[in-house]
């Protein structure tokens, strides 16, 4: 089943999958009672159904009711995204991306962050070092 990018998704189905991700799970009414200006109960089911068949969610059955959960981790799906506005806006350029979000003052990452950036930066050289190394072994 191919998976739809969270970006292709319309302005409703990313809310419907916001709230599920918050939950964990939901049923139709509980997504329904969530929704900012919520549309009819049969137009949000129907919009699961269109999540399923995208393969977003699934759903398993309790007594009558239906509960939904997303086929993919948050983290999975978030990985996907950055990947994907890193190859659309920044050319796959990592250093470009870092760049925009460190010049935007909005965005400006504190002290205590710009720390664990450093630490990160410091483990992904050291990583880096230790696989072009494990070929001339």
């Amino acid at each position: 089943m191919n998976k739809v990018l969270p970006h292709r998704l319309s302005r409703r189905e990313r809310q419907i999958m916001e709230i599920i991700y918050a939950r964990g799970e939901a049923t139709v009414a509980e997504v329904l009672e969530a929704l900012p200006d919520p549309p009819s109960y049969s137009s949000v089911r129907a919009l699961m159904r269109i999540l399923e068949e995208k393969g977003q969610i699934r759903h398993t059955e309790v007594g009558t009711k239906y509960v939904y959960k997303p086929t993919e981790s948050w983290a999975a799906v978030a990985k996907s995204a950055i990947e994907n506005v890193v190859q659309t806006f920044f050319g796959g350029s990592v250093e470009s991306a870092v760049a925009t979000l460190l010049a935007n003052q909005q965005m400006r990452p504190t002290e205590d962050e710009l720390s664990r950036l450093e630490g990160m930066i410091q483990q992904a050289k050291t990583e880096g070092r230790d696989k072009t190394h494990e070929g001339t072994e």
